[in-house]
C-alpha cells in the first residue's frame, strides 16, 4: 500500500527548532499562522521552537504544513540544517 504524505513526512530527518523558526521567518509567518495552518496550538510550536520533543504525528503536521506553504528542508549534510523555498517548476 502507497505510503501517505504523513507517513513519507515522518520517515524524514528530525526537525531542528532553528529551521522551524527559519521557515516561518521566510514565509512571513507567525506563531498562530503556523499553529492554524498545522491545525495545532500555537503553545505547541512555542514547545517545539523551544527544543521540547513532540509526538511524531504533530511534529509530522507541523512539516507538512510548512511543506505545503512552499519551504524545503535541508538537512545538515556536512553543512548547517537549514530551509529554502521549492523550485518552480519549469514550463
Amino acid at each position: 500500500m502507497p505510503k501517505t504524505k504523513q507517513e513519507k513526512s515522518e520517515q524524514r530527518s528530525e526537525l531542528l527548532p532553528a529551521q522551524i523558526k527559519m521557515a516561518r521567518a521566510a514565509l512571513g509567518w507567525g506563531v498562530r499562522d503556523l499553529a492554524k495552518a498545522a491545525k495545532v496550538s500555537g503553545d505547541t510550536v512555542n514547545r517545539l521552537e523551544m527544543g521540547e520533543q513532540l509526538r511524531p504525528r504533530t511534529l509530522s503536521a507541523i512539516r507538512v504544513a510548512i511543506e505545503k506553504a512552499g519551504i524545503v528542508f535541508i538537512a545538515a549534510n556536512g553543512g548547517g540544517a537549514g530551509v529554502r523555498f521549492k523550485r518552480k517548476a519549469k514550463r
